[in-house]
């Protein structure tokens, strides 16, 4: 991924050296065992531990000849050993170590990720309190539908974010695993109980049953994951540029000293920040497709999903990485008109409210369909200047049903504010307790 995109904090999980690292500590694990079940001498698991290392470049010259990443890692830390450099990757094919190190280096990725899940949470928890009561229009196929409050909105994408992070969390507990069953999985060079001794070593899962490698159905629900994170963003990222548009103008993104919009219109102040999420978003999807076609390899395996997973695990984690992480800085800084969604409440005229008329007068007697029709046709009957309120009262056949008391309490629009209050009150202490539809203590993993 390019370096505009990846926080160092990720990034450094998915350089080379830590790729590196972790095949090495895999391999160290898998030697400790093997010492302490006398498959190998303990002089060799000692020399291993004290001597081993590596070199990214001298990797890089020795699989310049063998073709093999893996032959070339195993033998320059065999060179830096010496004789009983020979019992390094004693009894394992490549598909072990590099699988184990692959699940090690993915669970490190999500403790990083999941400091940036924690930011995003915490902004959207405290924009739903401060504006739980903002009036603003609900709408539908982009048209003003029923009054709701911003807060509400927010704590819809709330909730969603919770579940994402549940769905993460799944994932990565699904690719904890260790497999050193050897080629084809058959145990046939080294006994189940080394697999089970660095599984715990690594605190780390066995694999259920390996082929050559870890069933890849484990690796497509972890990018599938991740683009579901993506997903989350994307659908909030939509709706804030909706509600920047001139026309609308609710809520727009901070705007810091010295910053531009366009080089050639002075005035513009863009929605950069939720436009960049929608395109990383559409790039996470993209991944997810790969790694759904990385699950049918041939027979025990073959490697066309390396390929892939050599790009798609890194840049997954890193967009995912960055796409909340800056998600979390829109929220932060997103400055809310209060009194422009109220203006713009107001040119519906109060129909925003018709839902709760067409009750009322079913209340009183009518038919649903005889009320619908009375309601229907005084909205669209509505002058420029008019209010639905007033026109209701106006009405000869509407006043029937409907009096001046009640009309106050429906375009009050305190009539669905105690229940919409319920809902995000549920929600936020639901936060505050660190758990709630998937998420589990988070602010201790954070």
């Amino acid at each position: 991924m390019i370096s505009r995109y990846t926080r160092p904090e990720m990034g450094a999980v998915w350089d080379p050296e830590m790729r590196f690292r972790c095949l090495l500590e895999v391999e160290l694990a898998v030697a400790e065992a093997q010492s302490e079940l006398e498959i190998i001498p303990v002089k060799a698991f000692k020399e291993l531990k004290s001597k081993a290392k590596y070199s990214v470049a001298r990797i890089n010259e020795i699989e310049r000849t063998t073709k093999h990443d893996i032959i070339a890692f195993v033998t320059n830390v065999a060179e830096n050993v010496g004789p009983m450099g020979r019992y390094l990757h004693y009894g394992m094919t490549s598909s072990d170590v590099l699988d184990s190190a692959l699940s090690l280096q993915v669970t490190r990725a999500g403790a990083v990720l999941f400091v940036s899940f924690a930011r995003l949470l915490n902004a959207l928890e405290t924009i739903v309190a401060k504006h739980e009561g903002t009036m603003c229009a609900g709408r539908t196929h982009g048209m003003h539908a029923e009054a709701t409050t911003f807060g509400f909105k927010m704590a819809g994408h709330l909730a969603e974010f919770r579940r994402t992070y549940g769905r993460v969390e799944h994932a990565l507990e699904q690719l904890k695993v260790v497999k050193l069953s050897g080629a084809v999985g058959t145990f046939s060079t080294q006994p189940p109980e080394v697999e089970a001794r660095v599984a715990k070593a690594l605190d780390m899962n066995v694999e259920t049953l390996a082929t050559q490698v870890v069933p890849r159905d484990r690796h497509a629900e972890m990018i599938w994951s991740l683009a579901m994170t993506g997903a989350a963003i994307e659908r909030l990222a939509v709706e804030l540029r909706h509600l920047q548009r001139t026309e609308v103008s609710e809520v727009i993104e901070s705007f810091t000293t010295g910053q531009k919009g366009s080089s050639a219109m002075p005035h513009k102040k863009n929605p950069i920040s939720a436009e960049n999420l929608t395109g990383i978003a559409r790039l996470l999807r993209a991944n997810c497709s790969a790694a759904l076609e990385n699950v049918a390899l041939w027979h025990e395996r073959d490697i066309s999903h390396s390929s892939v997973e050599r790009v798609i695990f890194p840049d997954s984690f890193i967009m995912a990485d960055y796409a909340l992480y800056r998600m979390a800085a829109l929220i932060e800084g997103l400055v809310v008109d209060k009194e422009r969604m109220l203006r713009n409440m107001e040119l519906s005229q109060g129909q925003l409210f018709s839902s709760q008329v067409l009750l009322a007068m079913i209340d009183k007697g009518l038919t649903r369909e005889e009320a619908y029709k009375i309601v229907q046709r005084v909205c669209h009957d509505l002058e420029p200047k008019d209010s639905l309120e007033n026109r209701l009262l106006a009405d000869s056949e509407a006043s029937k049903y409907v009096d001046k008391k009640t009309l106050a309490v429906i375009f009050s629009g305190q009539k669905q504010r105690p229940r919409m209050q319920k809902i995000i009150n549920g929600i936020l202490l639901k936060g505050r307790h660190g758990k709630s539809e998937g998420r589990t203590s988070l602010r201790r993993k954070s």
